[in-house]
């Protein structure tokens, strides 16, 4: 599937010498044509899905194994010789392309994305900000080491924090406690760290933000994130909606479960236990199985979607087992050259790690999919495009999540628990959200204020359902769990915009399944060369969160809930 080169070399070691006089020949080549221009424009696509897929395989070995300093060695080296070298590079090129007059020969909508993106780079590009971004890169990659080096004994026995996390969903409350005190205690150990290291993150992304002509990092993130279809003033909304419409709703379930478990408060290790009583399910064994399963579920809804997995798996693009040393998290990675992903997860044999399958299962799908669009650019999908083709899957391969449980108990368990999770997924969207919005606009905040901001957030969107007395510690450094906060800043709220639009989805393929699946594929298809509203209308579904929508689209997953019992 892999592309075949045609103005590279086909194997050649990649280095900053090796690279650069591609470049040049790109921008000394003359262009007299529009069809010169795409000729040129293709081979530019094909420099870049080289290098995209270079770097995407250093990041993926580094986090596979963050112990190994050969690895880390690796990805410093990109990030720090070859990054910073090929970006003003990139901004010649930019400029190049802009300036041709031949720009606007080109079909106006079928460059129209690209285009607009492009000028965008080009306003936000400092030579200064080269340094500060590749030192970004170099100080985000901390947070994995140090997540990744912990782990708790229990019962004599060391786990990762995900594996440990296990022992929440055990029926025996002593067990739960035990364990939800030593994953905490082991978190607070580093949080001075978390908090040095966001401090640094913070700084260094204002003077990125301020280089570039804007008064904060949130302003500078919106523009650089390609926003174009939403502002601040429209996540605030958002946020109200989220308040008025989901927290209620988990109001009245946190009620049921504290009645069901017959306690007086839900405490923190309360919220993850089965209220029936019954033992946590287990979907799958280990992580072969987990692959396999999930291969035969994609397959089931369509060969298809099965047979991307199959080819991944063949090709030995999984790694799901968590282990000590690995990154912590889960990521679908697109390989722009090869045109397929890998998927990096960190199982621990529990349900959560079958919604995580199917979640990188649709990003995988999605790579596969619009893998043979012309261009490299036409593929850098925003996360509201991303994030719809994973969690729309997350809902609509329950129809074959019976390949995963055995008996129908289990399955309406597993149904109720995914549905359960949408409602708990956007209030927690919207205060991490809500969280950077004050963060990045507060860029002078000290230690204690970020703490009163992130525990009146947090308090906001449903934290005072459980009760904290003698663990307020651990409640005020919640958000150091959060990769995003330190790893892709701002790119939160369109978890929350795609769930919204994947419960659409959902909604359409209850009503007739082959229609509502081939929507979905045919807005996968589109990558990014639309605008987020057209492909959302090719899904068949509305790019909309106000608050009427919010309340119409909570209701049905209400109902949906209702019907399982």
């Amino acid at each position: 599937m892999s592309m075949k080169r045609t103005f590279l070399p086909q194997a050649f070691e990649i280095t900053f010498e090796s690279i650069e006089p591609f470049y040049k020949q790109l921008l000394e080549h003359p262009i007299n044509s529009a069809v010169e221009l795409e000729r040129w424009l293709h081979n530019r696509s094909e420099l870049e899905a080289t290098l995209e897929e270079d770097f995407a395989w250093r990041y993926i070995k580094m986090t596979c194994d963050t112990t190994d300093e050969k690895l880390l060695a690796d990805f410093q080296y990109f990030a720090t010789e070859i990054e910073p070298k090929i970006a003003p590079l990139t901004n010649e090129l930019n400029q190049k392309f802009i300036e041709s007059p031949f720009v606007n020969e080109l079909d106006q909508e079928k460059y129209f994305i690209l285009i607009r993106g492009i000028k965008k780079q080009l306003e936000l590009f400092r030579e200064e900000n080269i340094p500060l971004l590749s030192q970004l890169q170099l100080e985000q990659q901390k947070f994995g080491a140090i997540s990744g080096a912990m782990s708790v004994i229990i019962n004599e026995q060391e786990y990762t924090l995900e594996q440990a996390a296990n022992f929440l969903k055990d029926t025996d409350r002593n067990v739960r406690q035990q364990a939800y005190e030593k994953i905490s205690f082991r978190r607070l150990q580093d949080k001075d760290q978390l908090n040095e290291l966001y401090s640094t993150l913070l700084d260094l992304r204002q003077q990125v933000a301020e280089n570039a002509g804007f008064p904060n990092f949130r302003d500078y993130a919106f523009a650089s994130l390609g926003r174009f279809d939403y502002t601040p003033e429209d996540c605030f909304a958002f946020h109200e909606a989220i308040e008025k419409e989901v927290v209620p709703l988990l109001k009245i379930q946190a009620e049921k479960r504290k009645a069901a478990l017959n306690l007086n408060e839900l405490k923190p290790w309360d919220t993850d236990v089965d209220v029936t009583g019954k033992p946590m399910l287990k979907p799958f064994n280990n992580g072969q199985e987990l692959v396999d399963k999930s291969i035969i579920c994609f397959d089931k809804l369509h060969p298809y979607l099965g047979e991307c997995l199959s080819t991944m798996k063949s090709k030995g693009l999984f790694d799901v087992e968590s282990r000590k040393g690995k990154a912590p998290g889960g990521y679908n990675y697109p390989l722009a050259e090869t045109g397929m992903p890998f998927i990096f997860m960190n199982s621990a044999n529990s349900m959560r790690d079958l919604s995580t399958m199917v979640h990188e299962g649709g990003h995988a799908v999605h790579t596969f999919i619009s893998s043979d669009l012309e261009l490299n650019d036409f593929k850098h999908l925003t996360s509201e495009i991303a994030e719809l083709a994973s969690m729309s899957m997350e809902l609509i391969s329950m129809d074959h999540w019976d390949e995963f449980f055995d008996n129908e108990e289990d399955l309406i368990r597993a149904k109720k628990d995914q549905l359960k999770d949408v409602l708990k997924t956007l209030p927690w969207v919207a205060v991490i959200d809500a969280f950077q919005h004050w963060i990045y606009t507060h860029p002078k905040h000290t230690l204690d204020e970020r703490k009163e901001a992130w525990l009146s957030i947090y308090d906001r969107f449903g934290g005072g359902f459980v009760d904290w007395t003698s663990y307020e510690d651990t409640k005020a450094n919640l958000w150091q769990k959060q990769l995003h906060l330190f790893e892709v800043p701002f790119y939160y709220i369109e978890y929350a915009i795609a769930q919204l639009g994947a419960v659409a989805v959902w909604r359409n393929y209850k009503i007739n399944p082959e229609k509502g699946l081939d929507d979905y594929l045919n807005a996968l298809k589109l990558g990014y060369t639309k605008t987020i509203g057209e492909i959302y209308k090719t899904a068949g579904i509305e790019f909309n969160f106000s608050k009427e929508y919010v309340h119409e689209l909570m209701q049905f997953v209400k109902a949906e809930l209702e019907k399982l019992g």
